[in-house]
């Protein structure tokens, strides 16, 4: 993504340049900020997840753009680690009324993280981007605890914590799965295999 620290007017950069020192600095509970000395209008943060949530015991990497617009506009916010979540899309983008309709530019950024926060305690299944997250949490809210807990065990805990969401990500087919002569030389290997445990 383009920098936009060229668009945004100098007394802009010196706001934008403060709040996220102050953020830096003082940060909300459960949330931290990593501040790119490069560009300031591209904040990383990282968030914990809620205790009585899915999510806790994970933290989830985000990320905040400001447009050339800000703070007209509100700035995107992208979930970086992969989340199971009916406001999170499938590419990270946060659905928030506070990042749409809602933006009003005295909020500033402080307010738009404790409100993503409190989007991970209390999801809006009426504006689902994750359609399936949102009809599990209105149908079957231990199906849609049990696979976002999955989610963040797997993407939010541990090494592979804050992975980014990429198409490419996941379980990849197996090289010989679309070859027939393999798949057959396979079958074969495994019935040898028990043929010789049977014989153990």
């Amino acid at each position: 993504m383009n920098s936009n620290v060229e668009n945004l007017p100098p007394q802009v950069l010196r706001l934008v340049y403060k709040e996220v020192s102050a953020l830096a600095a003082d940060p909300p509970e459960g949330i931290k900020i990593y501040p790119s000395e490069e560009d300031i209008t591209e904040i990383q943060t990282a968030i914990e997840g809620p205790e009585g949530t899915p999510f806790a015991g994970g933290v989830f990497r985000m990320r905040l753009v400001l447009g050339k617009d800000f703070p007209a506009a509100p700035p995107k916010g992208f979930f970086l680690t992969k989340i199971f979540h009916p406001n999170v899309g499938h590419k990270g983008e946060i659905c928030v009324n506070v990042l749409k309709r809602d933006w009003r530019a005295e909020l500033g950024l402080r307010h738009v993280l404790l409100t993503i926060k409190c989007l991970l305690i209390h999801p809006n299944p009426e504006s689902a981007l994750n359609e399936e997250a949102g009809r599990l949490l209105l149908e079957d809210y231990s199906e849609y605890f049990s696979r976002a807990r999955l989610l963040t065990e797997i993407h939010a805990m541990g090494g592979t914590s804050g992975s980014a969401q990429e198409p490419g990500d996941g379980p990849q087919p197996k090289k010989h799965a679309g070859d027939p002569s393999k798949r057959v030389a396979v079958a074969k290997k495994k019935t040898d295999k028990k043929r010789a445990l049977r014989r153990l």
